[in-house]
């Protein structure tokens, strides 16, 4: 379309330097700034308001440029569109589509790092440093440095394949990671297809299945028989030390040992019968209250306070508390090398089973093992607290009644995993 303007005029208008917009018809206008510069302006009303759109710079943009571009923005206010507007649209989506293709040359060990920050909220700091090792020592030397899209099964499998006879757990650890990581990935757009590092229907066919069904079978802590543990907590009772004042809590709660080691005054209300755990303090990050049987709460109400410590057991080393091999050291010395504190968790789940009617989601709840679905989840957890209290006492009662003669009734065995 034929402007009021020239190639000569505009050469012109520019050498002068006067400020101000000169038209060329249907909206475009050239503009020389206050500084000298020269620019195409587009006017044009929306909605009745006037507005203007920059089409470039002069000399870069030239005269025949300029009404091309003005030509364009005048088709889309015609059906009622803004062109500034969808410029920025559109620029918009360039930005974006530039942002994806630089982080889908984002490198695995950082999609790694995001994942774990993303996640790793509620991980212990054991966990935490667990999970990035073993990408650090068996992945990140293979895929490390790939970017999520260009992972292949053949990269996977060179990262499983030389530990999956020796170190099947760990390997199979190492594969579910893996495919976390590359599942988040796919979320957020950075890769598409199937994920290379899905075990069922995919690597199930191309690694030992029979190596990885034997390893991950659970771990299994050396437990008392539930039928001695009373012969035990007499011996307990009869030792005028604060680790056997630890290790009867431990039996009597069904506690883990660090749940005990770190106990703090703070958590323990005596009247209300409650130990409560904040979520930082548990396995699964999530709070915990622990009902204390009458047996519990004698034995807290005896045992002095220190002053200076928030501990129900103290220590002198760097932690604060007890150390972490007093209770083995304990059971060692009373002659039970092949009992593990954990195990009295395995004991009391047994004992719960086997002399108990009470529903087993109860018992798991006991050890802090919520098994119930998100229905049953619904339900008010007071109700489980009180059925969990009545359990908790009748498993005290049954543990500091002295047994009839101090005979091992069952020996020891493999607990389960609790």
């Amino acid at each position: 379309m034929a402007g009021t303007l020239t190639v000569r005029t505009v050469a012109s208008l520019e050498r002068a330097g006067t400020p101000g917009m000169t038209g060329d018809g249907a909206g475009l206008y050239f503009k020389v700034g206050k500084t000298g510069g020269a620019s195409w302006i587009f006017r044009y009303k929306i909605a009745g308001k006037s507005r203007y759109m920059g089409l470039g710079s002069f000399p870069e943009v030239t005269l025949a440029d300029a009404r091309i571009l003005a030509a364009d923005a005048r088709k889309q206010t015609a059906v009622g569109k803004d062109p500034l507007a969808a410029r920025d649209t559109e620029r918009a989506a360039h930005r974006e589509a530039q942002r994806l293709q630089e982080a889908k040359r984002m490198p695995f060990m950082k999609l790694a790092a995001d994942f774990m920050a993303a996640h790793g909220a509620s991980w212990s700091d054991g966990w935490r440093k667990g999970w990035l090792s073993k990408l650090e020592l068996y992945a990140f030397p293979t895929v490390g440095t790939l970017p999520a899209d260009e992972i292949e099964t053949e990269h996977v499998l060179r990262v499983l394949q030389p530990i999956w006879a020796d170190k099947t757990r760990t390997a199979d650890e190492v594969r579910g990671q893996i495919e976390q990581v590359l599942d988040a990935a796919k979320a957020r757009g950075l890769r598409s297809g199937e994920n290379p590092a899905r075990w069922r229907g995919h690597l199930d066919n191309l690694l030992s299945k029979a190596e990885k069904k034997k390893a991950r079978k659970r771990q299994h802590f050396p437990a008392m028989a539930w039928q001695d543990v009373p012969a035990l907590m007499v011996t307990l009772a009869g030792i005028d030390s604060r680790d056997a004042l630890a290790a009867r809590l431990l039996i009597l709660t069904g506690a883990r040992s660090h749940m005990i080691r770190f106990a703090l005054w703070s958590e323990i209300d005596l009247e209300a019968g409650v130990w409560s755990l904040p979520a930082e303090r548990m396995k699964m990050r999530q709070a915990f209250d622990i009902p204390l049987a009458p047996a519990a709460v004698e034995l807290l109400r005896q045992l002095p306070r220190i002053e200076g410590s928030p501990y129900l057991f103290p220590g002198r080393g760097q932690a604060g508390v007890i150390h972490k091999n007093a209770f083995r050291n304990l059971l060692h010395s009373l002659g039970l090398p092949d009992v593990t504190t954990h195990g009295f968790r395995s004991s009391f789940r047994d004992w719960a089973g086997e002399r108990t009617s009470v529903p087993r989601e109860v018992c798991e709840l006991a050890l802090a093992h919520d098994e119930r679905d998100q229905t049953e989840g619904a339900y008010s957890r007071s109700d489980f607290l009180e059925k969990r209290r009545a359990l908790m006492a009748e498993w005290a009662l049954f543990i500091t009644t002295p047994p009839a003669a101090n005979v091992v009734h069952g020996g020891f065995r493999r607990g389960r995993a609790v």
